[in-house]
């Protein structure tokens, strides 16, 4: 009886774990855990999924107690994992912003470059990176590691921190100012180089991957079905955006036919106008599950 075949994959537990989650019940897998629990459920005998935090899962992946898992690119730089990278992904906590590592100091600092930072003392929960940023301008400074609440340190603690932000609000509350973009992050599917070159395990990571990524490409789209008479047809295509072509159906009427297309999510609101003057009825929108190009 030949072994059972298990891809052991890490999602992260913390702030993003319930948009993971939501991801991979579109992406097909259902998972579920108690709050108390890094031992998730998925209805999928072939994988075995571990909750770590984000921070901690490309050392995993590296080391090999995990074939796989999904980690900020920041924290892959940080810990300077050595990991293969097989997909990027563009989602967070709270929107489809990459996150930014930004250095920032007090709103009234005379720190205006990193230049400015010679000899001064910057706290951040990414030591290594900011470290490798000093060093590649040639400014030496004091870094320390902070454990969080981070921007509260900025003015009776240190000079400067470098800390993570999507939209700058959390930085504009506390009256701090950005004075340079260290690292863009997103997520990253990372892979364990052994396990990457086992067959079976890369396919069923390339097919998670896929599907993932064809969740993502949904999430922008949506589907747009309508009714046109055929004389008015050349003129309504000439202004109707597809992924590749519209589809034309006839219906029973001969004079009529039925057109479906899939748009951006962006220029529905625009474009739905514009069909019914140009004489499309019975105009129906969409959601989409899953685009897989």
């Amino acid at each position: 009886m030949s072994e059972k075949k298990v891809l052991k994959l890490g999602l992260p537990k913390g702030s993003l774990q319930e948009a993971t989650f939501e991801k991979m019940a579109k992406a097909g897998w259902n998972v579920q855990v108690s709050s108390r629990s890094y031992l998730p459920r998925v209805d999928d005998d072939e994988l075995e999924i571990r909750l770590f935090r984000a921070q901690e899962i490309s050392r995993y992946v590296e080391f090999g107690y995990l074939d796989c898992g999904l980690t900020g690119h920041d924290w892959v730089c940080e810990n300077r994992s050595d990991v293969h990278e097989v997909g990027e992904f563009c989602f967070s906590k709270v929107s489809n912003r990459p996150a930014k590592w930004v250095l920032a100091v007090p709103e009234e600092s005379s720190i205006q470059t990193v230049k400015d930072l010679q000899g001064k003392r910057i706290a951040t929960e990414v030591v290594n990176l900011t470290q490798d940023y000093l060093k590649k301008h040639g400014v030496t400074a004091d870094v320390e590691f902070s454990w969080g609440a981070t921007e509260v340190k900025a003015r009776d603690l240190v000079d400067a921190i470098v800390d993570v932000t999507e939209t700058g609000s959390s930085l504009q509350a506390a009256k701090l100012r950005i004075v340079d973009e260290i690292l863009v992050s997103t997520p990253r599917f990372v892979a364990n180089h052994i396990s990457w070159k086992d067959e079976w395990k890369q396919n069923k990571i390339n097919t998670l991957v896929m599907m993932l990524n064809g969740v993502l490409a949904a999430e922008r789209k949506v589907g747009l079905k309508l009714n046109i008479e055929r004389k008015n047809l050349d003129q309504l295509l000439a202004g109707l955006p597809a992924l590749r072509n519209p589809t034309i159906a006839q219906l029973s009427q001969p004079d009529w036919v039925a057109v479906e297309t899939i748009i951006d999510v962006s220029v529905a609101r625009e474009l739905i106008p514009q069909l019914k003057l140009a004489g499309a009825e019975g105009i129906i929108e969409y959601p989409l599950n899953k685009i897989v190009f």
